[in-house]
């Protein structure tokens, strides 16, 4: 991913499509990714209509620089195979897929979308929330039509009868950081799971800290409270910006002068550095292009 196609998704909010206010009100928050929720959001009774308003929603144009995803019904449901062939052509980026267990659900994914006249951009958010996905996950995101995973956390845990809630989550760390290496490898993104007390806006925030010191590029989110201070963890501060820039005018002056020791703010850097410093600098800029 070079600086120029680098798109932030510090937030990606769940909304869901059922709610029609809540939809309104998406337009104008400030995450960088909306996903329109037809699953674990909405009831069996009113799938249909969420169905109808995530379409109408994602190819209303109304939603300014917001990647817009909508997150479908498993195939194994009566509503996945209606919810991806209405997405196909419904504008969205990306579909998100709930528990993903296979390269082979995520090739009868892609051949839905395919058969339904999803353009061939169109593509994957795969989401980990099951130990057969954290097993298999290396193959799920060296999947061709998969750009980004989705830690699903409250599923997974679950599945491991880990407890929710435990100070750093470190019943979870592992597997996280098993997803988080298998999508550097692959080369996409990877989001944080939800957390779930909207009220505890210090609790929420440490573990948005927590995500970012991992390596994760931004974080699910289940309420608009959570995405000022997301979007705060996940964007370089204007200290990190300047200090990026300095770290890499010293090398390149260190360079020209032929020193094969180069120090910047007393510390030895190398190429590693400059490359975390001009990562810095396009996520700053790609934050920037979407005000």
């Amino acid at each position: 991913m070079t600086a120029s196609t680098l798109r932030p998704r510090r937030s990606a909010l769940y909304m869901p499509a059922a709610n029609e206010r809540a939809l309104e009100k998406a337009k104008t928050i400030a995450a960088d990714a909306i996903i329109f929720d037809l699953e674990d959001a909405v009831a069996p009774d009113a799938k249909e209509v969420a169905r109808a308003n995530a379409v109408a929603a994602a190819s209303s144009g109304e939603y300014g620089h917001r990647e817009l995803t909508i997150r479908c019904n498993g195939l194994d449901t009566p509503w996945g195979l209606d919810d991806l062939r209405a997405a196909a052509t419904s504008g969205a980026s990306a579909v998100v897929i709930p528990k993903v267990g296979s390269v082979s659900y995520l090739d009868q994914v892609s051949d839905v979308l395919d058969s339904a006249g999803a353009p061939a951009a169109m593509r994957i958010w795969a989401m980990v929330e099951t130990p057969t996905a954290v097993f298999d996950v290396r193959a799920l995101a060296h999947h061709p039509r998969v750009s980004v995973l989705v830690m699903g956390t409250n599923d997974l845990a679950r599945e491991l009868r880990a407890q929710l809630g435990t100070a750093g989550r470190h019943p979870l760390v592992p597997h996280l950081a098993t997803a988080l290496a298998a999508a550097r490898e692959a080369d996409i993104d990877i989001l944080d799971g939800v957390f779930n007390d909207v009220k505890d806006l210090d609790g929420f925030r440490a573990e948005c800290v927590q995500g970012f010191e991992m390596g994760f590029d931004g974080k699910t989110l289940i309420h608009p409270g959570q995405v000022e201070p997301c979007n705060d963890v996940w964007a370089p501060s204007a200290d990190d910006v300047e200090n990026a820039r300095a770290l890499i005018a010293t090398f390149e002056a260190a360079l020209a002068e032929g020193k094969g020791v180069v120090t910047h703010n007393g510390r030895m850097i190398e190429n590693l550095h400059v490359a975390n410093a001009q990562r810095v600098l396009a996520v700053a800029d790609a934050i920037a292009r979407l005000a």
